[in-house]
């Protein structure tokens, strides 16, 4: 229970038990002046002498009964407060030394209980995901540092190779070049996530916008994606709207596509189909990426725009990065206003973005 409104009921307690204490002392008295006053006393009636004397003292006894009655009944509302303000003191501490615990108060401050066991699952919560990404990140860390070894190696020795046999033939010499190029390019990547993880964990994202022909950008990203397509045999089925403009940082928009066109062709099919449309829907520009892929459990799509998570964890060393690509897309589409979901089912999986105009 919120403290105003405890403090409400409080006072309304306070108010009606003193204004009940006044009516029953007001009418006790004024009731037993008239049943008395009604009765015929004998001359010798020792009662009767001290009713008398009562009566004359009666303005001094009333006074001092309504000003004891509402000392008592003022020190037992003031009390009741500070009691529940311990009760809130100790629920503090058992939150701090043991916050696994729920907390339990009198029932009287129910609503106060459960907004503070809320408060306790959050927090709880938070320090479990805050753990989760803190060991994820470092898992990511240690397996990227020793992946490095595998390229750096690998490239030392084919150019090594290289320097070594003079003789080797113009074929195998321009393989032996491909695979160190091949290495290079693998290393040059696993730094760049590094670089990644570094930024994403350091900086804040800030917007540059200005006006976009989206239409425009999108088609010049396909463009650039037509070699990896042809590496898997991959096709592009395209429906775009002409000319939709936008608001918007171009650059890191690029890049919440490009995460989503390299997701979309690491982890489809072979000869399969990618579709890509933008359509103008309720004011916004509506952009969805469809392919052809294993499916996504519901439990992990439901964390997959989380920080250094990663589908499957044993894939491919070739396609595999360090969980970012997706957070920095949500964390870029959401600085616009937008949203980004994701689905899957059926061995399809679509990322749909909503960028508001």
């Amino acid at each position: 229970m919120p403290a105003s409104q405890l403090s409400r009921q409080i006072t309304a307690r306070c108010i009606l038990t003193t204004a009940l204490y006044l009516l029953l002392l007001f009418g006790g008295y004024f009731f037993a002046w008239f049943i008395c006053s009604r009765i015929v006393w004998p001359a010798d009636s020792s009662l009767y002498y001290i009713l008398k004397g009562l009566e004359s003292l009666s303005p001094v006894l009333l006074v001092a009964a309504i000003i004891l009655g509402l000392f008592f009944i003022m020190r037992h509302y003031f009390a009741q407060p500070l009691q529940y303000l311990d009760e809130i003191i100790a629920a503090a501490k058992q939150l701090t030394l043991s916050p696994e615990t729920p907390v339990s108060l009198p029932e009287a401050m129910l609503d106060t209980q459960n907004e503070l066991n809320l408060m306790r699952e959050r927090a709880l919560n938070s320090a479990r995901a805050a753990k989760e990404a803190e060991q994820r990140k470092n898992d990511l860390v240690v397996y990227l540092a020793h992946d490095l070894k595998t390229p750096l190696t690998s490239v030392i020795g084919y150019l090594t190779l290289l320097r070594d046999e003079p003789d080797l033939s113009p074929a195998l010499r321009a393989k032996y070049t491909g695979i160190a190029l091949e290495k290079a390019e693998r290393l040059e990547s696993l730094i760049n996530e590094f670089f990644d993880i570094t930024r994403f964990s350091l900086t804040t994202l800030e917007l540059e916008r200005r006006a976009v022909n989206l239409t425009r950008m999108l088609e010049q990203i396909i463009y650039e994606f037509r070699p990896l397509l042809d590496e898997k045999s991959l096709t592009w089925n395209v429906q775009l709207a002409p000319s939709i403009g936008l608001i918007c940082d171009p650059d890191k928009l690029e890049r919440v596509f490009d995460n989503l066109f390299r997701n979309a062709v690491n982890y489809s099919y072979p000869d399969s189909e990618l579709r890509v449309t933008l359509e103008q829907r309720d004011g916004s520009a509506v952009i969805q990426i469809e392919n052809h892929g294993p499916t996504i459990a519901p439990e992990k799509l439901e964390r997959i725009f989380e920080q250094f998570f990663r589908v499957n964890d044993a894939r491919a060393t070739a396609t595999g990065g360090a969980g970012l690509g997706l957070a920095i897309a949500r964390e870029i589409v959401e600085l616009h206003g937008g949203t980004i979901l994701a689905e899957s089912a059926n061995e399809h999986i679509r990322f749909t973005v909503t960028l508001p105009f």
